[in-house]
């Protein structure tokens, strides 16, 4: 049990004493005939960091929507400091002391860092914007980061990461009583989820309560006090960190024994089929390496080290000097000439570059292979849907009908269809940027197991991740980044410190190198 934690277990900072500063009783939502909440309970005092946990439609967003203003329940009570409520909006929350810190950014790309981080409530002079004012308060919530962003700064030009910290910055603007952190480490590197959790309790020693959304269980039990589990929503359990485990946990959101997250690692590879040398692009310099076929290779690296960047050259995405070869064969420059080559990139951001979020699951998942499902410019049916049907469900996409849109499926069911997309292209090396982002525990199992066996199949497969556990646990080998060049590679039995001592470039790391081309 760590200091902070004992400290509000003697102090009974989450005894019965105190009035909870929120309390939720058999919430409700239907949407339909489908019932997203059937009994949502929570109770969350002050000072207190609450973790939630649960698989995909279990109905955490559902309940976090309504406590936020987004969603009206159907049934069921709020309370907020003993007193109950009912918001007809987001702002009528956001002035009851709810703040929420989304998994998707919901930010303004065209207006600066300030504007947004004030968007509920930018003061004004005269009709006029104090911008002096803005500018200086949002430097002083963002100096905690320790994070180098401009005010001023557009902030659609930040990177992704810098993005989620005016999220971040937004939600604690406001003299909130409550903060609600969905995923919010899903785009930040380790240094600076260090610096996140160290605000989190720092809001939690001035009394603000923190209900913390992840599905990386290792945050769960380093930063929270109690956790409650929700499972077909409805509400499972709630019980004290300390008096529970990992293991304990992903049986309960399940609702079965799940031995291992990550599979067995293979115990040889085959021949060379990546070959990768002297590479270099606009943020990453001299890169060189291999991929065997039948291996997982993961690559990690700081944000900024240009772990994501080289990857997008490897693929052509982004122009590149130097050669990549693909069995035996150079592969031209261009995105096109990878994916007919048998060379594939999976986007890590799809909103942005993965999906056509108003198109159906079927076009989404086909778009990579319409030469092979349509005839004089027409898509035919039958083969398409069957294509589309096979992938989908080899993931455990979770959709009424494939002809639905896609907007309408979860984040993670939106992720597998992704990943779905680039598997019905048959690529022979497969490159994956964040495969498992948004993805519950229970999701991540099996897509963990699927890229397994794929790997098993021959196919190699190249993992971008921020998470330090899955790289290291889905992994045969890992390349570690650093300033743009490889700092190393790492394999046998590796943890979390070599990555890291790498990566940041620590005094005394020694790379170790086992592929000659490095």
């Amino acid at each position: 049990m760590v200091p902070e934690r004992q400290r509000r277990r003697e102090t009974g900072m989450t005894s019965d004493t105190l009035t909870p500063a929120l309390h939720l009783t058999g919430i409700q939502k239907s949407y339909g005939a489908t019932r997203a909440l059937r009994n949502g309970n929570l109770t969350v005092y002050p000072g207190e960091i609450h973790a939630i946990v649960g698989e995909n439609g279990a109905g955490k967003s559902t309940m976090m929507d309504i406590i936020s203003g987004a969603v009206a329940p159907d049934g069921g009570t709020i309370l907020i400091d003993g007193r109950e409520v009912s918001f007809p909006g987001p702002r009528d929350a956001t002035f009851s002391g709810i703040a929420i810190v989304h998994q998707e950014l919901a930010l303004c790309p065209d207006v600066s860092v300030a504007e947004n981080v004030f968007l509920d409530d930018i003061p004004t002079r005269g009709g006029f914007v104090r911008f002096a004012e803005i500018n200086r308060r949002t430097r002083e919530l963002l100096a905690p980061f320790r994070a180098q962003i401009s005010p001023r700064a557009r902030t659609g030009d930040l990177p992704l990461a810098d993005q989620q910290v005016v999220e971040i910055a937004h939600a604690l603007a406001h003299d909130c009583r409550v903060v609600i952190f969905d995923e919010p480490t899903s785009s930040l590197t380790e240094p600076e989820t260090v610096v996140l959790h160290a605000l989190i309790r720092d809001l939690s020693r001035r009394g603000i309560a923190s209900i913390y959304i992840s599905h990386r269980l290792s945050e769960v039990f380093d930063l929270a006090d109690r956790v409650t589990v929700m499972r077909d929503g409805s509400w499972v359990t709630t019980i004290s960190v300390a008096e529970t485990s990992p293991d304990a946990l992903v049986e309960r959101m399940v609702g079965r024994s799940v031995d291992h997250l990550y599979p067995p690692k293979a115990l040889t590879a085959g021949d060379e089929v990546l070959t990768v040398e002297n590479l270099s692009g606009a943020r990453f310099d001299d890169v060189s390496f291999t991929v065997r076929s039948g291996e997982i290779l993961g690559v990690s690296g700081l944000i900024g080290s240009g772990r994501t960047e080289l990857m997008r050259g490897v693929a052509g995405i982004d122009k590149r000097s130097g050669t990549v070869t693909l069995a035996g064969r150079t592969v031209a420059g261009s995105f096109r000439a990878s994916i007919r080559s048998g060379l594939s990139y999976m986007s890590e951001d799809r909103k942005e570059d993965g999906l056509f979020l108003n198109l159906s699951i079927q076009n989404n998942v086909i778009v990579t292979i319409l030469d092979q499902v349509s005839r004089l410019g027409l898509i035919g049916g039958g083969g398409a849907r069957k294509r589309a049907l096979k992938a989908t469900q080899q993931l455990g996409t979770k959709m009424a009908d494939p002809d639905e849109p896609i907007s309408a499926l979860s984040g993670g069911n939106q992720q597998k269809t992704m990943i779905a997309k680039w598997l019905v292209a048959g690529p022979k090396v497969l490159i994956l940027d964040e495969p498992t982002r948004g993805i519950d525990v229970g999701a991540k199992f099996e897509i963990h197991k699927h890229l397994r066996s794929l790997a098993a199949g021959g196919m190699a497969l190249v993992i971008i991740s921020s998470d330090l556990e899955e790289v290291i646990g889905l992994s045969d080998r890992i390349l570690v980044m650093r300033e743009g060049r490889l700092a190393g590679t790492l394999d046998g039995e590796i943890d979390e410190a070599d990555v890291i001592s790498l990566a940041a470039g620590a005094a005394g790391a020694t790379p170790r190198t086992t592929d000659s081309k490095e």
